[in-house]
């Protein structure tokens, strides 16, 4: 199944920076881990946002659900999730 997901990050200014690089470390890492496994196929930033649009091929809203509470910042994140379906009109996969 395949979901388009936006996600904005919002951490609060006042954390720690050592506590705040550790978890963009952590989330760069487990990311990339995901990317590899072919669950997040795409991955974009938003020009001048704390923000990104994703693709991602997972199984179920489940197993969506479990891939996205995972991330590090998940707790920081405001996210909305759009399933996709093929169009009609579409000449590849």
């Amino acid at each position: 199944m395949l979901f388009h997901v936006r996600m904005d990050v919002r951490i609060p200014h006042d954390m720690d920076a050592d506590v705040k690089a550790d978890l963009v470390a952590r989330e760069k890492a487990y990311a990339q881990e995901v990317q590899r496994s072919g669950a997040w196929p795409h991955l974009w930033r938003i020009v001048g946002e704390y923000a990104n649009v994703s693709i991602f091929d997972v199984e179920s809203n489940d197993a969506l659900h479990d891939v996205l509470s995972a991330l590090p910042l998940f707790p920081y994140m405001d996210i909305t999730v759009t399933p996709l379906a093929k169009h009609p009109s579409a000449i590849g996969d």
